[in-house]
């Protein structure tokens, strides 16, 4: 092999680096948005049962709300749950925490107790 070989392979290496990096790194934010979703869906279906047992999302015999006044970190820790609660109604709030700091596409995740999705970017493709 001559060095002008060698040095098209290094360029075309480069070039599938270049672009399979940016990629990949997508790819390690979108699983780490999957950390907030579940605790998000976790702890609405923890206030929902509060609900059925209490008619209220914000009784005092509910231990997520509890939780939620001290924050909720998720399972990985790219994410920190807190939440607006009524009797009536809730807000659950998915704040970027750590690396997925860096998640400039989607942002903060949300979750309402009618559960309407929302995000920092299009709903539809954060969530």
């Amino acid at each position: 092999m001559t060095l002008i070989e060698l040095l098209i392979v290094v360029v075309i290496i480069g070039i599938l680096a270049a672009i399979a990096y940016p990629s990949y790194q997508e790819q390690v934010r979108k699983t780490r948005r999957a950390d907030g979703k579940a605790t998000l869906m976790e702890v609405a279906q923890q206030l929902e049962r509060c609900y059925t047992r209490f008619a209220s999302y914000n009784a005092a015999g509910c231990d997520v709300v509890g939780d939620l006044a001290a924050d909720i970190d998720s399972p990985e820790g790219y994410y920190v749950v807190t939440g607006a609660l009524t009797p009536g109604a809730f807000t659950l709030t998915a704040t970027r925490q750590g690396a997925q700091v860096e998640d400039a596409k989607c942002g903060e995740l949300t979750l309402t107790n009618t559960g309407l999705r929302g995000s920092g970017g299009d709903p539809d493709e954060c969530w």
